[in-house]
């Protein structure tokens, strides 16, 4: 295989395996089982930048969105932190009480610090959330969302993750998958309906 095949390889590989977790995520998320609805969400408390805990019940009385994804994140987690900024930016004062939470599938890498910084490159309504291991796998199950450690050939690893982003309401309790595939003002103008 040609150096220029190699190094072409891995970012293919990676496009085709994200395709993969969000077919099966959105599988896994969005199929009711036995004729009932899926319980999506529960209760969790992990840690924002600043060190305190933040509880689901903190969120009650606003809709909210959850993301999973981690800082290492080479593209998918920056596009879709960059895109639900400019839904707050497009929502303006109306969305102030709206948060999104950018949950890390990395607690082994993602320290508070390291999520305050960086969320802080995007809109101050999203607030990144880390905690420990347990803490994590237990939101993720709870959302039905994957998370999966990849290492790669240098020695170090990669996480594949579900790229959709949950829309909770003000009660807590699943709206559904926000698309955020669409001009800032009419996800703004959806977001706001909801309020």
């Amino acid at each position: 295989m040609s150096p220029r095949a190699r190094r072409l390889a891995l970012p293919v590989l990676a496009l085709v395996i994200g395709f993969v977790a969000l077919g099966t995520a959105i599988y896994v998320t969005l199929l009711p089982r036995g004729g009932s609805t899926v319980s999506i969400g529960g209760p969790f408390a992990l840690v924002a930048g600043d060190g305190k805990t933040v509880t689901d019940r903190d969120l009650r009385g606003a809709p909210y969105l959850v993301f999973f994804g981690f800082t290492h994140c080479p593209d998918v987690c920056p596009t879709k932190l960059f895109q639900l900024s400019e839904v707050f930016r497009a929502m303006g004062d109306r969305g102030r009480d709206v948060r999104a939470l950018f949950i890390t599938v990395d607690p082994e890498r993602d320290t508070p610090e390291i999520m305050k910084s960086y969320v802080s490159s995007f809109d101050p309504r999203i607030i990144g959330l880390t905690g420990d291991p347990a803490a994590i796998d237990k939101v993720t199950r709870d959302f039905r969302a994957y998370a999966k450690k990849v290492p790669t050939k240098d020695g170090d690893y990669t996480m594949e993750h579900t790229s959709l982003v949950y829309l909770m309401g003000k009660d807590g309790r699943f709206i559904g998958a926000f698309n955020l595939e669409r001009p800032p003002e009419e996800a703004a103008k959806d977001l706001l309906q909801r309020i």
